[in-house]
């Protein structure tokens, strides 16, 4: 009697073991294009903070060999960094680099009364504890540590979230005392 072989006829054994380590290496590469770690790992491997994005982030894909980053928000939102406050589209991208994030688009920075977009984000030399926000017409020192935590998302119109204050500056978020 004939013995059976479990795999079917039109793919030899050796066949296999060179096509299923092929389909394993995409698969783990596809997984980790559409976002199988998070946003926070893969902007601190690429030497920027964590907490660069607000909360809400929906997905993000990245591809390593162009380096474009593009990021779904669950909605556009305003977010403050310290003193600083910030409006992101529900699309967010740039080109991903040791270091920085480039040719952002989606991003804007309150700087004056006005809004200016963000094109670029720099950390030159991590142990300086600086971070530069490039919006077009300067470059913002800011301090690493105000990005170390994703800041809470809040939606356009929300009216917890905006409030007139002195001067038309919107104030928003209680303040820690």
């Amino acid at each position: 009697m004939a013995k059976l072989s479990p795999f079917p006829a039109f793919i030899s054994r050796r066949e296999l073991f060179v096509v299923l380590p092929c389909f394993f290496f995409f698969l783990s590469s596809s997984l980790a294009a559409s976002g199988g770690g998070s946003i926070r790992d893969l902007l601190r491997n690429y030497g920027l903070p964590g907490g660069l994005l607000p909360n809400s982030v929906e997905s993000f894909a990245h591809d390593p060999s162009s380096g474009l980053l593009e990021v779904r928000l669950d909605y556009p939102c305003y977010a403050r960094y310290g003193d600083g406050l910030a409006y992101f589209e529900s699309e967010v991208r740039g080109n991903l680099s040791y270091g920085a994030l480039s040719g952002v688009v989606g991003w804007s920075e309150e700087e004056l009364f006005l809004w200016l977009p963000v094109k670029g984000i720099v950390v030159t030399d991590p142990t300086s504890g600086v971070i530069l926000v490039d919006i077009g017409v300067a470059h913002k020192r800011l301090p690493v540590s105000v990005f170390e935590e994703p800041p809470e998302c809040r939606p356009p119109g929300e009216e917890v979230a905006a409030r007139v204050g002195l001067f038309g500056r919107r104030e928003w978020f209680p303040q820690p005392r």
